[in-house]
This record gives structure tokens, sequence and C-alpha cells, in this order.
């Protein structure tokens, strides 16, 4: 579905409404979605539309991945809890779980950006220059 520029604006517009120092508030989102299908304006399900993605792309961008070889302990993993909050700021989501076949070390996903420092991937790096 084509979504028009006035559309994608008003999304928009919405979208940036319903941040709080940064974050997205998922009660102020659940009223502007209730809201504009209350009022129903011209070319609302276009600007529902445009608003879900920009959601959608918020909440990929706000949720880290931590994969280890084995379990960490907690003060490591506040210790990436920290790090992880420093570089990407406040209200990151952050999930933490054990993949055996990395061998060792951490890799991290947080949005499209992947950290990978395991064996497994240094392995395959050292298995691709030969």
């Amino acid at each position: 579905m084509k979504i028009s520029k006035q559309a994608r604006r008003d999304g928009k517009s919405l979208f940036n409404s319903c941040r709080v120092n940064g974050v997205l508030d998922e009660a102020r989102v659940r009223q502007t979605v209730s809201a504009v299908i209350a009022q129903k304006p011209r070319g609302y399900v276009g600007i529902l539309s445009h608003f879900q993605r920009l959601v959608k792309l918020d909440i990929e961008r706000r949720t880290a991945r931590v994969e280890s070889s084995v379990a960490l302990s907690g003060a490591l993993q506040e210790s990436v809890k920290a790090n992880l909050a420093k570089g990407y700021g406040a209200g990151l989501s952050i999930g933490f779980a054990v993949n055996p076949a990395l061998i060792g070390g951490l890799r991290v996903k947080v949005g499209s950006d992947v950290f990978d420092g395991s064996v497994k991937a240094r392995l395959a790096e050292l298995e691709a220059s030969f």
C-alpha cells in the first residue's frame, strides 16, 4: 500500500508526540492509536501504518540480545548492561541467552548493530583468510 506524504508526516508527528525523554511511552502509543481510530481522519489507515512502522523500528532499536557460550554471572551481566546503556542510552531492553555453538566470547545484537567477539566468528574469519 502506498502511503501519502501527508500520512507519513502525520504518522511521524504522532510518533514524536509519544516519546518521553527520548524513550517511547507505551501508554501514549495506545492512547494515540485509540484516538486516531476513533476520529478516523482522512488517510488514517496510511497514518497508522506508518506510525506502526516507526514504533516497530524504535522497539527493535531499543532491544539488545547478548549471547554467550556459558551463562554469565550477575556481575558480568551488570557490566554488560552498563556498557550498553552508556553506548545506546537509557531504556534499552536487554536479554541474555546461552548459545554453546559460540565456543567462547560474546555476541551482542542491538537493533541492526552486531558485535561478534565470539571464538566461532574468529575461527570463521581465520578460515576465510586461508
